[in-house]
């Protein structure tokens, strides 16, 4: 009979010296349950990766942490305020997977907005700098960005992402759109900001690069964490060879459980 570790008690506890902690929450629309009581902390200078099919509940517990909606049940803090709590808003910066910034800005506009909105100084050689770092050709930051491609727009939300410098980075499915090269050069960058002690909270569905970068990931599944651990746990509880199908076997587990 196959092992499931579904709905059991998630691994490690929550961190006094945690970014984010999420503790026991449950949110839903009307009478429907969406998440429930999910547990899980990140911790300065973490990659943490949320993994989940289609309609597992993702988009409802990521805009419980950027407080765009409210959860039913529970309680998530940033450096132990609540997120709605303004001094926790200066810690966090969100790109959503479907990114569309103001089409009537160009994108050195656009950059010089975003810091503005989280007190950073403003430099077109930083700027410049990161536009290298992600491939973003530095001509098309003069352009409106009604002219970028979809990979350039979300290169554009990644650098500015960044460069708000916050403690702790929201990305919902930051690679989409990205041919390999963009993704590779995504990863470096992102990888150069554990120096910094800076946490990347990220969701994904391309399962090699949550492997590659993550320290940490979760599994949500049928509206519960099912697992939180290392991506190597993972791969040595299913003997799967890669954590693509480790998650899909450890989701079969959970439904002959």
């Amino acid at each position: 009979m196959p092992v499931c570790f579904c709905r059991a008690k998630i691994v490690g506890a929550l961190q006094d010296n945690s970014i984010l902690d999420v503790k026991s929450v449950s949110a839903g629309y009307g009478k429907t349950p969406v998440i429930e009581d999910i547990n899980f902390s990140v911790l300065p200078g973490e990659f943490f990766g949320l993994v989940g099919l289609n309609g597992a509940g993702k988009t409802t517990l990521i805009k419980s942490i950027v407080s765009l909606r409210r959860q039913d049940l529970g309680q998530i803090n940033i450096y132990g305020q609540d997120c709605f709590a303004a001094p926790s808003k200066k810690h966090v910066a969100y790109l959503p997977e479907r990114f569309d910034p103001p089409w009537f800005l160009t994108g050195m506009e656009f950059i010089r907005f975003s810091q503005k909105m989280y007190n950073q100084p403003f430099s077109v050689e930083q700027a410049h700098e990161y536009a290298d770092k992600l491939a973003l050709d530095r001509d098309a930051l003069k352009r409106k960005v009604q002219t970028y491609s979809k990979g350039m727009r979300q290169k554009l939300g990644l650098l500015a992402t960044v460069l708000t410098k916050c403690d702790l980075l929201i990305l919902d499915e930051p690679m989409s759109g990205l041919d390999p090269m963009a993704r590779t050069r995504v990863k470096d960058m992102l990888m150069t900001l554990k120096q910094d002690k800076r946490s990347v909270f990220l969701s994904s569905h391309i399962l090699a690069d949550m492997d590659e970068i993550c320290d940490r990931i979760t599994i949500l599944y049928d509206g519960r964490l099912q697992f939180t651990g290392k991506p190597a746990d993972l791969k040595a509880q299913t003997k799967a060879e890669n954590l693509e199908r480790a998650f899909l076997q450890h989701i079969e587990n959970c439904k002959v459980a």
